[in-house]
C-alpha cells in the first residue's frame, strides 16, 4: 500500500524512488501519469486536479514503462512516428540524442535489448512533455547508453522539466530527490504531488 506519499515539486526538479519489488514504484507512477486514481488523496498540477482533465495531463506527460511497446514489424523512425504528436519535438535531434542514426531504417525486430530500450527513450524525448516519468530507464543499456540518458536527463531539466524514475541501479541523476517506498501491496490510500513552478 502506498499510504502517506505527499511530496511537491519545482521546475528542473528530479526523483528518484526506490524500494523492492513490489513496493508501488510503478503503481506510483501509473497514477502520477493518471493512468490510476489514487483511493484517497489528490493529484495536483499548478493547484489543479489532474484527474479534471486526464487528456489534458497526458499531453504533458511522457512515460516509460518497463515494455519499450515498439512494434517489431516498424523501423525505429516508423516506431517514432507512429507515437509521435502534432507540436512535438524533432525526430532527428530525438535519434541523434540516444545514438540511433545508424538504426533508424532498420526494423525493431532486429535491435538488441539496449537498442529497444534507446529507441523507448527517443520517444521519451520526442514528446517534448515536461514530466517525465521512467520506470527503471536504463534497462538493457550499457555504459555509454547511460551517458547519453544522463546527458538527456540533464538537458530536460536545465529547460526547466521535471523527472520522476524508479531504479534498482544507480541512475546519472545529479542532486535527486529520494523517495524510498518501503511497502508492498497494490492499493493507493494517498498520494499528492504538485508542480508550482512553470515548467
Amino acid at each position: 500500500m502506498l499510504d502517506g506519499v505527499s511530496f511537491q515539486m519545482e521546475a528542473g526538479a528530479a526523483m528518484l524512488l526506490t524500494g523492492p519489488n513490489g513496493a508501488g514504484k510503478s503503481t506510483l507512477l501509473r497514477v502520477l501519469a493518471g493512468l490510476r486514481k489514487p483511493d484517497s488523496g489528490q493529484l495536483l498540477w499548478h493547484g489543479e486536479s489532474v484527474f479534471a482533465d486526464r487528456a489534458a495531463h497526458a499531453g504533458k506527460v511522457a512515460y516509460l514503462g518497463h515494455q519499450d511497446a515498439l512494434k517489431p514489424g516498424l523501423t525505429v523512425t516508423e516506431n517514432l512516428a507512429l507515437f509521435a504528436r502534432a507540436g512535438q519535438g524533432d525526430m532527428q535531434t530525438a535519434l541523434e540524442a540516444m545514438d540511433l542514426l545508424p538504426l533508424a531504417n532498420l526494423p525493431a525486430r532486429l535491435l538488441s535489448a539496449g537498442q529497444k530500450r534507446r529507441t523507448a527513450l527517443a520517444r521519451v524525448l520526442l514528446a517534448n512533455a515536461p514530466l517525465w516519468l521512467l520506470d527503471e530507464p536504463s534497462l538493457g543499456l550499457d555504459a555509454n547508453a547511460i551517458t547519453l540518458l544522463g546527458q538527456a536527463l540533464t538537458a530536460h531539466r536545465q529547460q526547466g522539466g521535471l523527472v520522476i524514475a524508479t531504479t534498482h541501479v544507480p541512475l546519472p541523476l545529479e542532486n535527486a530527490q529520494p523517495l524510498t517506498l518501503p511497502g508492498a501491496g497494490d492499493s493507493v490510500a494517498s498520494t499528492f504531488y504538485q508542480q508550482e513552478d512553470d515548467a
